[in-house]
């Protein structure tokens, strides 16, 4: 669709790349540096890069940022208490560590730093009640964003005005697991 996009899912890469770290402290930072590193590179050839990770510590996050053009760099907080989290759990791992099964679980035993100011920050809830977002309601909210900023213009350009088309329904579905 005309941007090149590439997504980098903390799963995969700890098959791959970082399969010979585990979870504590020092190889959760060293997990989080690498994959910085390989986002850089994507970035510097001009792939919109997408990260989802869990980045527990906040000095690991700006120390990535550190490391990359600051344009380059958007902190997207999901910002979800740590209930919905475990019901949206698959693969049990929450139950485990509330069970004693998995030792230094984010949230459970080990601190999620909250970014002091992010980019951008996607509520679970919506503003003043308990009926959660749609997840394609965050993704447009993460894409107004980047359009409005430049990111995606060559998109824009692509799908927008010329072909007639509806850019809302031009954009790609964004999964979430």
């Amino acid at each position: 669709m005309g941007q090149h996009t590439v997504l980098l899912d903390g799963d995969n890469i700890r098959h791959g790349l970082n399969s010979n770290l585990g979870f504590e402290p020092n190889d959760r930072s060293e997990n989080i540096r690498r994959i910085g590193e390989v986002a850089k590179l994507f970035a510097e050839t001009g792939v919109l890069t997408i990260v989802a990770f869990i980045s527990p510590y906040r000095s690991d996050r700006d120390k990535v940022r550190g490391r990359v053009a600051t344009q380059d760099f958007i902190e997207i907080y999901m910002k979800t208490p740590i209930d919905i989290c475990e019901t949206r759990d698959p693969k049990g791992l929450y139950k485990k560590a509330r069970e004693g099964a998995i030792k230094g679980f984010t949230g459970v035993d080990d601190p999620y730093e909250e970014p002091f100011d992010p980019e951008i920050t996607l509520e679970c809830y919506e503003t003043g009640n308990r009926r959660q977002r749609r997840p394609e309601d965050m993704a447009a909210e993460v894409i107004e964003y980047l359009r409005a900023r430049g990111y995606l213009s060559r998109f824009s350009e692509l799908v927008g005005d010329e072909q007639g088309t509806d850019e809302s329904r031009a954009v790609p579905y964004l999964a979430t697991h």
